[in-house]
């Protein structure tokens, strides 16, 4: 049992080490969908996500619709600047997936739309387009693991 975080099309590869190593402190899968914007041998890679690499679940996925066809009964959370719902105002559950789109652009509108009903945002103010990624990963995954009384972890 475990919370499965999604990023679709990461660009930079210290945020997607940096995901890693908080999905290895919690024993959340993480899901990479391709294309990267970085060789997974990068160096800035491995050293963001340090010695840790070998306690992540880690899947490589071609495509969005690779994991849902996957997963076919998993609840997908997408976050997005474009949602009206905070995701505090989600009652998450185990299992539950954390969709992140790409640091540039976020989540495409096509995925967007196939999704309206589980949209989350993080509120901000106004003078920023977004939160650094692994830090809005870090969040939202952190929110979820409160709300199941932290199972597994001490």
């Amino acid at each position: 049992m475990a919370f499965h975080i999604v990023l679709v099309e990461p660009e930079i590869p210290a945020n997607t080490g940096n995901i890693s190593r908080t999905c290895a402190a919690t024993g959340t899968w993480l899901h990479l969908v391709r294309p990267l914007g970085f060789n997974t041998d990068d160096r800035t890679l491995k050293r963001a996500g340090l010695d840790y690499w070998h306690a992540v679940k880690l899947e490589y996925h071609d495509s969005f619709q690779e994991v849902k066809d996957k997963y076919k009964h998993g609840r997908f959370l997408l976050a997005t600047t474009k949602a009206d719902k905070l995701y505090t105002e989600y009652s998450f559950q185990d299992e539950d997936f954390l969709v992140f789109g790409k640091e540039t652009k976020g989540l495409s509108p096509e995925i967007l739309a196939e999704h309206p009903d589980t949209l989350m945002r993080l509120p901000m103010t106004g003078d920023v387009r977004s939160l650094n990624l692994s830090n809005a990963a870090a969040i939202v995954l952190f929110e979820g693991l409160r709300q199941i009384g932290f199972q597994g972890l001490s």
